[in-house]
């Protein structure tokens, strides 16, 4: 097992220069990188860990030693400033970074005859419910996330996501009317969500190909989006609040979806 005097290290510049930085992104969390150097480990350029990960990360630091990758044993402080965070996990990877996936690439990937679920994120840019919503995404299997703007997807989304940001393709969309065109040919139904008015959640049977709409908090969907939708979509409560964080909403509305394909 390497420690802070192993013979395995290779020493990991803190500041790489401006062209690599540029195309690197930098993880944190225990999840997120082990599912990300587990979906492309030919992407890891540094690893930077605290003693008490090193369990956790023998197939990572079994890796960089065989792929002479730089990895340092540091402590709290050093990820903390790496990361600009105090919720790194003990942990940070510096990797290459994704190019996402554009929408036809992804619509061509899709069998045309199966049941698929796409989300559409507009203005969702709080790290902490992207996060959130890329992970239950991920537990039940929906495609995408499209995003209006893919740099939404930070790394402390990432760390929130679990490893889900590695399982859910985030695409980046523009123009509404081109968007909506194109998942419509692909067979493709649209719902939006609503606070007041629409269908109830439960009432019927979702679409087997459908994209759901989410918006902000606060702002919620635009008028161009609300009437992309074929249809709107109600999640039936007591009526003691208003709404639902949109993450929790997320989950509601991704689960009842999945729940009919079972």
């Amino acid at each position: 097992m390497p420690h802070r005097d192993s013979p395995w290290k290779t020493p990991a510049p803190a500041h790489p220069p401006r062209a690599r930085r540029e195309a690197e992104q930098r993880l944190h969390g225990v999840n997120a990188c082990l599912a990300a150097f587990a979906k492309r480990p030919d992407d890891l350029r540094k690893l930077w860990l605290v003693e008490s990960n090193i369990p956790a990360f023998k197939p990572v630091l079994a890796w960089c030693v065989k792929h002479r990758i730089g990895y340092r044993v540091v402590d709290d402080e050093e990820i903390a400033r790496l990361t600009e965070s105090r919720h790194h996990e003990g942990v940070c990877m510096a990797l290459l970074r994704r190019e996402p996936p554009s929408l036809e690439h992804l619509l061509a990937a899709i069998p045309a005859d199966k049941p698929a679920l796409l989300l559409w994120l507009h203005g969702v840019g709080n790290p902490h419910n992207l996060g959130a919503i890329l992970r239950s995404a991920a537990h039940f299997g929906v495609r995408a996330a499209l995003l209006g703007d893919a740099s939404a997807l930070s790394p402390a989304a990432y760390r929130v996501a679990e490893g889900g940001a590695e399982a859910v393709p985030c695409v980046a969309v523009g123009d509404v009317a081109r968007t909506r065109e194109r998942l419509r040919a692909a067979g493709f139904s649209l719902a939006a969500t609503v606070v007041r008015g629409g269908e109830a959640l439960y009432a019927n049977p979702l679409p087997a190909r459908l994209v759901l709409l989410m918006g902000a908090e606060g702002e919620g969907l635009p008028q161009s989006l609300m009437e992309a939708a074929d249809l709107r979509l109600r999640i039936p409560g007591s009526g003691a609040v208003e709404s639902l964080n949109v993450s929790v909403a997320s989950a509601l509305l991704i689960a009842e979806w999945a729940r009919g394909r079972t």
